[in-house]
């Protein structure tokens, strides 16, 4: 599981360095490839490539006239790669996400359990500040989720 945030840089020619707890993580479950895209261009989702395939797994499943699966595919297609990490810990990241996420200098690297999310630190920051000043849960969705998370075993 990917936990936390730690920022990190994206370099003149345009890679992702990856955060040394993430390498660690990466290098003993997954390997060095990997599925980058995204499903709104304001962020880029690393996927190992073993949990991209997963995913894959369960989309070809459903009809290929399914609208959801075609949308899913046609934007995660638009947005992704496949690449793989250099001797360094670094991937490069697509150009088209690349310009619409605003993936340039310092960003955030957030674990999402079974992937990695890379996004402009600024915009973040913008898009999830509550009234408070801070970057915080709203109590609806956490309520939200604590009613979502109830029937659940584990």
């Amino acid at each position: 599981m990917f936990r936390g945030n730690h920022q990190t840089r994206v370099d003149e020619k345009f890679r992702l360095k990856l955060p040394a707890e993430f390498k660690r993580r990466v290098d003993e479950v997954y390997g060095p490839a990997f599925y980058i895209t995204s499903l709104d261009g304001k962020s880029a989702q690393l996927y190992p490539m073993k949990e991209w395939e997963a995913i894959e797994a369960k989309i070809v499943q459903l009809e290929p006239t399914d609208e959801e699966r075609e949308e899913f595919q046609k934007v995660t297609s638009y947005y992704g790669q496949t690449a793989e990490l250099d001797s360094q810990g670094r991937l490069l990241l697509p150009q088209v996400l690349r310009q619409s996420a605003s993936l340039a200098g310092d960003v955030n690297v957030l674990g999402m359990l079974t992937y990695l999310d890379v996004t402009n630190i600024e915009r973040f920051e913008t898009e999830k500040k509550g009234t408070g000043g801070t970057v915080e849960m709203s109590r609806n969705k956490r309520s939200a989720l604590a009613e979502k998370t109830k029937a659940l075993k584990g």
